[in-house]
């Protein structure tokens, strides 16, 4: 057993990257500036996003600003999966809007048109397709369902920071927020983009993330805002500072080294799993080009293992080894469970996955032996 804990996720932060952060604290300008606005153009530049994104303290204040700037609110259905954070759906019930599940692939825990196209009504006004654990969403099928009936497509990346679909960057189109938690691929500590192809969306997100002002916090052709600044609509407080976007530009930079790492691990986790027959890992997608292996998750066959995932998970804590649980169905939460009612057998894929998920240990800093760790720690969980 391994002596110390292997933590379930940990951040990769550079020396160099805690300078830049101090380098700001004695700068006298911390919060909104010149570099949360160089941020916003370098992370566009490498999603090949065509507009500037907007940086934000979280995805969730870009779901947020997204549902403010879309109008939605009560009569209103916005379709997402079950299978994924609490964050979006909480967001669609304080709007006033009711969140209608779409059911996923049981493989690959992601939703399709054809999983999105039944629960279409006349009410829905916005579909939120989730990327999962680093694989992307089949989008081409979806942007067409959505755009027959007006729909409008806002994709969840907060998995996807480095991932490509059909080869090409997710981000790259249509409407996109991201994330940069602790645990993401690359992070600002807490942070998030909103990042479209759509000018007239960001220019109202970019609006709504500053109290409704009609300059941002930090004006690109000026030091602070115009004392003529005048507040076009109510808006919110959502904008990143400089401390965490110094160290967002540190972690793009490194980005690339991060998944190419990522992707090591993974496959050899693979290799090591193809062992285990009570262990299933996802599937990945043909038309997720690249991978960016941000969860390593995989379900436990709970019949064939004699025990329940739980079970399972605290096991593996007891030898030392971190997991994780991405994630417990929406649906399933208290909250949900008493003011949301699902038909029964209307989300199988998805409750068939929320009792028997698991994230395993992922994150550059490990090695190899790490992951020979792990799989040794499961196998002895399951008597082998």
């Amino acid at each position: 057993m391994r002596k110390e804990v292997l933590a379930f996720s940990r951040p990769s932060i550079s020396e160099e990257e805690i300078q830049a952060v101090g380098e700001i604290l004695r700068s006298g300008w911390i919060t909104t500036g010149r570099k949360s606005a160089q941020f916003e153009t370098d992370f566009s530049d490498y999603c090949d996003c065509p507009n500037s994104g907007v940086a934000l303290t979280s995805a969730t204040a870009g779901m947020h600003l997204l549902l403010s700037a879309l109008g939605v609110g009560p009569g209103d259905e916005v379709i997402t999966p079950s299978m994924t954070w609490v964050s979006t759906v909480n967001l669609i019930v304080l709007a006033g809007a009711t969140p209608v599940f779409a059911d996923i692939d049981r493989d690959t825990l992601m939703t399709s048109a054809n999983h999105i196209a039944p629960v279409i009504s006349a009410k829905t006004r916005l579909i939120v397709p989730v990327h999962f654990a680093g694989a992307a969403v089949d989008m081409d099928p979806i942007r067409e369902l959505a755009a027959s009936s007006s729909i409008a497509v806002a994709e969840d990346c907060a998995h996807a920071v480095g991932t490509e679909y059909r080869g090409r960057k997710v981000g790259s189109e249509g409407s996109t927020v991201f994330s940069f938690h602790s645990i993401k691929n690359m992070t600002t500590g807490e942070g998030g983009m909103f990042c479209s192809d759509d000018g007239e969306l960001l220019q109202s997100i970019r609006r709504l993330k500053f109290h409704g002002i009609g300059v941002d916090a930090y004006d690109r052709n000026q030091q602070g805002r115009s004392p003529q600044a005048e507040v076009l609509e109510p808006g919110f407080k959502y904008n990143m500072t400089d401390i965490s976007a110094v160290l967002g530009q540190g972690q793009l930079g490194r980005l690339e080294g991060f998944v190419e790492k990522r992707a090591v691990l993974a496959k050899h986790y693979l290799q090591r799993l193809a062992e285990v027959e009570e262990v299933l890992p996802l599937t990945v997608p043909d038309t997720t080009s690249r991978h960016a292996w941000h969860l390593f998750i995989v379900r436990l066959d709970t019949e064939r293992a004699g025990m329940s995932r739980d079970i399972f998970m605290d096991e593996l804590k007891k030898r030392n080894i971190g997991t994780g649980l991405h994630f417990r169905a929406v649906h399933e939460q208290q909250y949900y469970r008493k003011n949301h009612d699902i038909p029964s057998g209307s989300l199988t894929a998805t409750e068939w996955n929320s009792s028997r998920i698991c994230s395993l240990p992922l994150f550059p800093a490990m090695s190899e032996s790490d992951v020979d760790d792990v799989v040794s720690a499961i196998k002895e969980v399951l008597g082998r």
